[in-house]
């Protein structure tokens, strides 16, 4: 079962860095918070995305988290687009140190796990994520935007695009 309640704040608009490199949607957007429990069993990275679904959100990212998982999938860094098969399973009991990324349908969401010794790893999320005693999110919704995916050649996969709505 997931719990959720919502709250508004605004956030502040982003901007172009003196170099020119960071580019953004333009005058910011307003912030919309949602928070969510989910419990023991639940696979976490899903249970998102149908939140998401379900609340036809169209510019999400997750804030926070804290929780912890008994299993995970995870591409790690070194894995390209012509080779995507570096990829670990964990079994076992892990914290959520940090868990970040973005929402929308092809979510692109990284974690990191610390175990009993706290010992971390990280990577890109690919799934088989469930949840052991919690996982708390606080996820945003940038309100005036829109987050969709599109295949860039220069890094062989589909990146962020950022639109007004």
């Amino acid at each position: 079962m997931i719990n959720s309640s919502v709250c508004a704040q605004s956030l502040v608009p982003l901007g172009a860095s003196d170099s020119g490199r960071m580019s953004s949607s333009g005058g910011g957007s307003s912030l919309q918070v949602h928070a969510v429990r989910l419990g023991p069993g639940q696979e976490l990275l899903g249970s998102l995305q149908a939140f998401v679904e379900e609340r036809r959100l169209r510019a999400p990212f997750i804030i926070t988290c804290v929780g912890s998982v008994t299993k995970a999938t995870l591409r790690l860094a070194n894995a390209t687009a012509t080779n995507t098969n570096e990829v670990i399973h964990l079994s076992g009991r892990f914290e959520i140190v940090s868990l970040v990324g973005t929402l929308n349908r092809d979510a692109h969401v990284h974690i990191c796990l610390s175990d009993g010794e706290g010992r971390t790893v990280g990577g890109h999320v690919m799934g088989d994520l469930e949840v052991f005693t919690t996982a708390e999110v606080v996820i945003g919704e940038a309100v005036d935007l829109q987050f969709t995916r599109e295949m860039d050649e220069r890094t062989g996969f589909p990146e962020l695009v950022i639109q007004q709505r």
